[in-house]
């Protein structure tokens, strides 16, 4: 199964007619059936919240929740104790179970920082994650092209991710000898093979001023690059059982648009979707 899906549901006026108003959880599951939560990362929801989530959208329905900044070591607190680091773990296994419970989990995402080098102690600190996250489905994201150097250390790096069963994320990114990700198509787990599109804008990317949270990802794929998605996301297709695509290109608010002509490229038609309520006046 193919799925596309975007960066929290909120911020799409696309699917909604354009209007300025917040888009709702069930609106967004009218066109897409995965959504993809950075709300973990700030702060492990409470489990009540989670329950919400999980009643207000189709079975079927799948959410990809960012790990807290704990777990991905963005605090970047060497004297944070062990206990308290996977104390985090242990409070965002529980919040989650309402999805786990009823297979709404499609993955955990690791978003590392640029700073999370390939070192010893990083690689070592990998394998804890897959112990303490146990069997639950992880997807791992580096933003340090240290882990990608050489083609060698890439070949390396996503062999050791398959040994974990950790999902390599597929990302495209604006990338440069010193900084970015090389997007690279390995499927690392045969249960899924996951893309995030972050767009292409690499002035807004690169250039860390005042209003870089907002334009880094300020892009709108073209029609050609989109095909070229389409084109990845078939080979993908044969070598996963699943196949998610993530537009977070959405600083614009372009992510919507480039996912439903994907969708259209791929001729995608889900059948797990909320009804789309009518505006009949």
């Amino acid at each position: 199964m193919i799925t596309i899906g975007l960066t929290t549901w909120t911020e799409h006026p696309a699917l909604i007619g354009g209007d300025t108003r917040p888009v709702t959880l069930p609106e967004y599951a009218g066109h897409f059936p995965v959504v993809e939560l950075d709300t973990p990362f700030y702060g492990i929801p409470r489990q009540s919240t989670i329950e919400k989530w999980q009643a207000a959208v189709p079975d079927g329905f799948q959410y990809i929740l960012k790990a807290n900044q704990v777990m991905t070591r963005h605090d970047r607190d060497e004297t944070l104790p062990e206990t308290e680091r996977n104390l985090a773990f242990d409070q965002f296994r529980t919040a989650i179970q309402p999805l786990v419970a009823h297979q709404k989990l499609l993955t955990v995402l690791f978003q590392f920082p640029p700073f999370f080098n390939r070192t010893t102690a990083n690689i070592e600190y990998l394998r804890q994650v897959r112990v303490l996250m146990g069997n639950l489905p992880v997807a791992v994201e580096f933003r340090s092209p240290s882990w990608f150097a050489t083609p060698e250390m890439s070949a390396d790096v996503l062999a050791y991710l398959k040994s974990l069963r950790f999902t390599n994320v597929t990302t495209d990114e604006p990338h440069n000898l010193n900084d970015g990700i090389p997007l690279d198509e390995t499927v690392t787990t045969p249960e899924l093979a996951m893309v995030r599109l972050h767009g292409r804008n690499a002035e807004g990317w690169f250039n860390q001023g005042q209003n870089w949270r907002k334009t880094r990802t300020l892009y709108h794929y073209s029609e050609e690059e989109l095909q070229d998605f389409a084109a990845m996301v078939k080979r993908l297709d044969q070598q996963a059982k699943d196949v998610c695509v993530i537009f977070n290109n959405n600083a614009g608010r372009d992510a919507a648009p480039n996912a439903q002509r994907l969708q259209e490229i791929l001729d995608l038609h889900w059948q797990n979707l909320a009804p789309q309520q009518l505006d009949l006046f």
